[in-house]
């Protein structure tokens, strides 16, 4: 007797996914378990500057004489908690707007479209720019600053996919039985829009990322002492004078997690684009 097989979600995952799916864990375990699997703290200087890689120090040492190896663990740590939240924090408040202007329309769309268009309006780099040289470089100021640039970004996503819904039959047969807004929001809008919007978290996750590094690299993201990825590349340029592949570790992490997050994401994008019932 002959039975159809059908392939188990995990088996449909491509090697490219795979391949991504294992940087960002390898990543998050570095991130997570840092104190613990780092041999040296990230502020003790363990011999002096720009050692070469060594026993003791497998990737050297930076332009204090601090282990190479133990700063990239803890800037992981610090690097992607941050860009993570600041990711959360813009998804909350955008998916939260872009619904409000969708399902509301009328003024509340205009107004809340009309505010987001002006933001936008302005180069993202030189508006954060401006509020950090005002305010100052706390992690509090920078997450809030960037969680509101990018939110303007999801909340057109989000109000985009959430005016497609609305108006299925699906939508108005769930309002002509007599659910509530409450209940068309959790049940039929939120589900039919999370591909797209989980899509769009992992793109975000790397602009955000990118953008930190950024801005520590031009001495205005992450402040000593704390590691971080993008200020240990500007630390440690002079090295590539002396021959030294100090900068160039922390630059290889940036670009292998973007790199891993941009994998997982293709995957996502490829799949959700397929016809329902298919997988990638």
């Amino acid at each position: 007797m002959n039975r159809s097989y059908k392939p188990s979600f995990i088996s449909n995952i491509p090697l490219s996914a795979w391949i991504g799916i294992v940087i960002i864990a390898v990543n998050l375990l570095a991130a997570v378990f840092a104190p613990w699997i780092a041999p040296h703290s990230e502020t003790e200087q363990v011999g002096d500057i720009w050692l070469l890689p060594s026993a003791a120090t497998p990737f050297g040492t930076d332009s204090l004489g601090r282990d190479m190896l133990s700063r990239i663990l803890f800037g992981a740590r610090t690097t992607i908690a941050i860009a993570l939240t600041i990711t959360i924090a813009s998804f909350i408040i955008g998916i939260i707007s872009g619904f409000a202007a969708a399902i509301y329309g009328k003024w509340v769309d205009v107004v809340l479209s009309r505010i987001v268009d002006t933001v936008m309006s302005i180069p993202v780099l030189i508006f954060a720019l401006m509020v950090l040289s005002v305010m100052g470089t706390s992690i509090p100021v920078l997450v809030l600053t960037i969680a509101l640039l990018d939110a303007t970004r999801v909340f057109r996503l989000a109000r985009l996919v959430a005016q497609a819904i609305v108006c299925q039959e699906y939508v108005e047969a769930a309002r002509l039985r007599g659910e509530g807004l409450r209940w068309v929001l959790t049940k039929e809008i939120l589900p039919n829009a999370m591909p797209p919007l989980l899509a769009e978290f992992g793109m975000r996750f790397c602009f955000t990322f990118l953008f930190i590094a950024g801005l520590s690299f031009l001495g205005l993201g992450i402040q000593p002492p704390y590691a971080d990825w993008g200020s240990m590349v500007r630390d440690n340029a002079q090295a590539i004078n002396f021959g030294q592949f100090a900068p160039l570790y922390p630059a290889a992490a940036i670009a292998l997690l973007t790199i891993g997050v941009n994998l997982v994401v293709d995957w996502l994008l490829a799949r959700n684009s397929l016809p329902h019932g298919e997988e990638a």
